[in-house]
């Protein structure tokens, strides 16, 4: 079984009334797809079949969830209810059968592997490159290494420093934030690095 020692852990942290119900689901999950292979996305057990998400689940305070990927194709009529498919999750009673839930995982499957269904966003059209604010443009035409930096990075990186200095109102703070900036630059830091890599 492909499994995932950050799931064994998950589980063990959640309260005691929802370990049951996410041993369940993950039994389940495996012994109908043996080659399910298990990760953690967003802080959640998720479960990849193909190298395509096919599943997640939670715990909460007073409930769990199960949810599959694809789930317009796969409604329950319980959506809404919950983060999941299944509604609030309190229980084990408050699975579905077993047969309805291999069956619906077999589903899930079959449309992974059609490549139908599921969560499609429509395409956005790219962001316009930021309007680079006049204290960042003197500071890096007085740095070639930063400046450097900077134009190497992909347009979304230069416009959280854009927006980040933009958005100060008062110039102290616009010129802090530049000071801050060049430095990061210097040592090839993204906007928001303190929180790359957690």
């Amino acid at each position: 079984m492909p499994s995932d020692p950050r799931v064994d852990t998950y589980i063990t942290a959640c309260a005691p009334f929802a370990q049951p119900i996410l041993t369940w689901c993950r039994t389940r999950l495996h012994a109908v797809l043996p080659e399910v292979e298990e990760t953690i996305k967003w802080g959640m057990p998720s479960f990849m079949y193909h190298g395509k998400p096919l599943a997640g689940m939670a715990a909460f305070k007073a409930h769990a969830s199960f949810g599959f990927w694809k789930r317009e194709a796969l409604a329950t009529g319980r959506e809404g209810e919950a983060m999941g498919q299944f509604g609030k999750l309190t229980a084990t009673g408050d699975l579905p059968d077993e047969a309805v839930f291999d069956a619906l995982i077999r589903e899930a499957a079959a449309l992974v592997d059609a490549g139908a269904g599921g969560r499609t966003r429509a395409a956005r059209p790219p962001k316009p490159e930021a309007e680079v604010p006049p204290e960042l443009a003197e500071a890096l035409a007085d740095d070639d290494f930063a400046a450097a930096t900077f134009n190497a990075f992909p347009p979304s990186c230069r416009r959280e420093y854009c927006e980040w200095i933009g958005d100060a109102k008062r110039p102290e703070t616009r010129a802090k934030r530049t000071a801050e900036t060049i430095g990061w630059l210097r040592e090839g830091k993204r906007r928001n690095w303190k929180y790359e890599n957690c």
